[in-house]
């Protein structure tokens, strides 16, 4: 099932819990560009291969292509991410309890953007809209657990896959390029950590953009009044909203983030950005075609950790990692709590 660009707009000026749907969706995903995309282009910043404004141009850019190429190749992502929550029912009452969850996810993640710290938009849009479903079928039969489940692979993937291809990369280049004149390979690895760059912002769209599709054509279906919808088909003309809509969060930047990803938490050579960007793409790369949900940041951010610790175990900033780990710990019971809790208040004022 779909539904056309003409269907669509004929639907959202003549429904307004669709309208207000509508708006938090594209809300949540320009936070998505604004506070996620960061990550992607970290490293390149921090090794100076790129200054800010040209790897923020360039991360808006390839996140526009990674939604529009990989969602038209393979859309298992949005499949799973439409599947794991049960908003079956009162159709009117699952599109409020939706509402309150994509509020409970831009308040959670500005907030994370305010205090510069790299929490995943991801699995905030995971634990907001558990949450929510929780709330709305009143128990944990809110939940698709042989769905859910491919979060726990996907964030086993993002931090065990991620950490040792950091590791090994780097460890297999520096290798290779032991005989040569380390001055002559900066050129090199300056492109080549400019293409790395590119690429994570690719996988980024192309892992998150299939995650809010999934969400938005959910809200869509529920608008529609068919809570039972199981099977669809994303149109490009969603594709092409979602690709441009996080374009242009992606453009507002996220120095702060870029900060603590790419320059506190471990210093970097141009060779050894290469290697974390490298090993980013690859998991991006792997969890995209078996249909898993990862977070952008953990895999660039344990590929990081991964380079450094080949470098040397201190090499790694581990109180950073620490704070960002605490977030990340935080990110299911937290935003999972204030989507219920904001589904619960909106269906009593609401309904």
């Amino acid at each position: 099932m779909t539904v056309t660009l003409s269907q669509f707009v004929t639907q959202l000026f003549s429904n307004p819990a669709l309208l207000i749907t509508t708006i938090l969706t594209l809300a949540v995903v320009m936070v998505n560009g604004w506070t996620d995309a960061p990550n992607a282009i970290a490293t390149c910043v921090s090794t100076r291969s790129m200054d800010p404004k040209a790897a923020v141009l360039m991360a808006a850019v390839f996140n526009f292509f990674g939604v529009l190429v990989m969602t038209m190749v393979n859309a298992t992502v949005a499949q799973t991410i439409y599947k794991m929550v049960d908003f079956g029912g009162d159709s009117h009452l699952a599109l409020t309890a939706l509402c309150a969850a994509l509020f409970a996810i831009v308040l959670w993640a500005t907030a994370a953007w305010v205090f510069g710290i790299p929490t995943s938009e991801s699995h905030a849009l995971i634990a907001g809209i558990s949450g929510a479903a929780i709330a709305l079928q009143g128990g944990m039969g809110g939940i698709n657990w042989s769905e859910w489940v491919k979060v726990l692979y996907g964030l086993a993937l993002s931090l065990v896959i991620g950490f040792a291809a950091g590791f090994v990369i780097v460890r297999v280049i520096e290798r290779l390029c032991r005989s040569f004149d380390r001055r002559k390979t900066f050129g090199v690895f300056k492109n080549l950590q400019i293409a790395g760059g590119a690429g994570m912002a690719f996988m980024h769209g192309a892992q998150d953009g299939q995650k809010f599709m999934g969400v938005f054509m959910l809200g869509i279906f529920l608008a529609q009044g068919k809570s039972s919808t199981q099977e669809f088909i994303i149109p490009i003309w969603l594709i092409v909203l979602c690709s441009a809509v996080m374009a242009l969060g992606t453009s507002i930047g996220g120095y702060r983030i870029i900060k603590a990803v790419g320059m506190d938490m471990v210093k970097l050579d141009k060779h050894q950005g290469f290697a974390a960007d490298a090993a980013g793409v690859f998991c991006l790369l792997l969890a995209t075609v078996f249909g898993l949900p990862v977070s952008t940041t953990h895999t660039k951010t344990t590929a990081i950790m991964g380079v450094g610790a080949a470098k040397r175990i201190n090499c790694v900033n581990w109180g950073i990692v620490g704070e960002m780990a605490s977030a990340w710990l935080l990110t299911f019971p937290g935003c999972g709590a204030i989507g219920y809790i904001m589904a619960w208040v909106f269906m009593r004022v609401f309904h």
